[in-house]
């Protein structure tokens, strides 16, 4: 079951993911890949909510937990056309910007992340907030 359940949600991930390109169709700032940058810092940003947040919902399934992180996260976000992008700025000589693409992504990526974390936290498992 959680194998459909994953594949459904890669489904809805990856649809997404193309939505969220489109408005940024060729657009590059400066040689900038934005639309994939944005992708994978909001799905850093889900990740790390979704991991610390959805175990606490009582009646979520840990299949269907496993179905949106790995599922609906995973395939929104783009690892391999980070890694493509990466390499055309770097055979297009655009070695400054892909420095900057990479640190960006690596260190944002692990803010977002971390954020993400800490959103997730607020919440108590009975529903309400975290007092600080």
């Amino acid at each position: 079951m959680v194998y459909l359940l994953v594949g459904i949600a890669g489904i809805f991930g990856a649809s997404l993911r193309y939505l969220m390109g489109l408005p940024f169709k060729d657009t590059l700032v400066y040689g900038f890949p934005i639309a994939t940058f944005l992708t994978n810092m909001i799905g850093c940003f889900v990740l790390g909510w979704f991991t610390t947040f959805l175990p606490k919902i009582k009646f979520l399934s840990p299949s269907f937990i496993t179905a949106l992180g790995t599922g609906l996260v995973g395939s929104f976000t783009t690892f391999s056309t980070f890694s493509v992008e990466t390499v055309r700025l770097m055979m297009e000589s655009k070695w400054g910007i892909a420095v900057i693409y990479i640190l960006l992504s690596l260190w944002g990526g692990l803010l977002f992340s971390l954020l993400g974390y800490r959103a997730g936290m607020l919440y108590k498992r009975d529903g309400g907030m975290e007092e600080s």
